[in-house]
């Protein structure tokens, strides 16, 4: 009798096994078991939204393989990928295999090494619903979005075309901008700088003009830009005060889906 480890890939399946030895078995679900029918819409939005899954017809003889394994195992832990995905993957195999949600079944490993793996082992929890719903619900959104949308694409524009629950805000996000730039009415403006320098020394620096007699300055067109520096010459310049900091500028960070969507704004 041994302890069943049930992982996504295969793969890392191999190495894990290395790490535990004997009294472990270590095999891999290969990603998602169950899911929502292709053949129809699969939610029952009336009753709460609640969602018809099926087995994939692609993974009968391997639920087969799980199910034999799972009734010979004295433990089954579930080690799929400790992210949405990976908690939905679990909370269906715990369906597919009779394992109780609520029970210590569910490992998590950040990392694939030996104390990692065996740390993982040693610390299981239940599985976590609220994880595996979130994952759900983006999944009956990506449903409802797809099946609801793309048959008026299909109707509108040109069938074989989807739409989804991040690409078509994505269109969305793109069309508005468009839409600004389009409308954007383009004014004409003009800054005006001198080069200045202490008198003696080298070192110069820009200084752009701001103000003129203690008010703003918008300067619109070539022509008032050429009165204002007609008269740059011959005034005299007083630098008030300075000052020098160091600056420090991290890199920035990767973009994430909803980062990159706030820049696209």
């Amino acid at each position: 009798m041994t302890n069943l480890v049930i992982v996504e890939s295969p793969t890392k399946a191999k190495t894990i096994k290395k790490f535990l030895g004997n009294g472990y078995e270590v095999t891999a679900s290969m990603g998602h078991l169950r899911d929502l029918p292709k053949s129809t819409f699969g939610v029952e939005v009336n009753k709460g939204f609640e969602p018809h899954y099926i087995n994939l017809l692609d993974k009968s003889d391997l639920i087969r393989k799980l199910k034999d394994a799972a009734s010979k195992a004295v433990k089954v832990y579930l080690a799929t990928d400790p992210d949405r995905e990976g908690e939905a993957i679990s909370w269906h195999l715990a369906q597919l295999l009779g394992i109780d949600i609520n029970e210590a079944c569910r490992i998590e490993m950040h990392e694939i090494t030996p104390k990692a793996v065996k740390e993982a082992v040693n610390n299981p929890r239940p599985i976590d619903t609220n994880k595996f719903k979130a994952q759900e619900a983006r999944r009956i959104i990506d449903r409802i979005v797809g099946y609801e949308l793309s048959p008026l694409l299909w109707h509108k524009v040109m069938r074989g075309l989807s739409a989804g629950r991040v690409q078509s805000v994505a269109v969305k996000i793109i069309a508005d901008r468009e839409k600004q730039i389009a409308d954007f009415v383009p004014e004409e403006y003009w800054t005006l700088g001198v080069m200045l320098k202490e008198k003696g020394k080298e070192l110069q620096f820009l200084a752009r003009l701001a103000k003129v007699n203690g008010k703003k300055v918008e300067i619109h067109s070539a022509a008032e830009a050429q009165a204002i520096e007609r008269q740059l010459p011959d005034l005299q310049y007083t630098v008030t005060d300075s000052s020098v900091k160091p600056r420090h500028r991290r890199a920035f960070a990767p973009f994430s889906t909803s980062t990159l969507q706030q820049e696209a704004i």
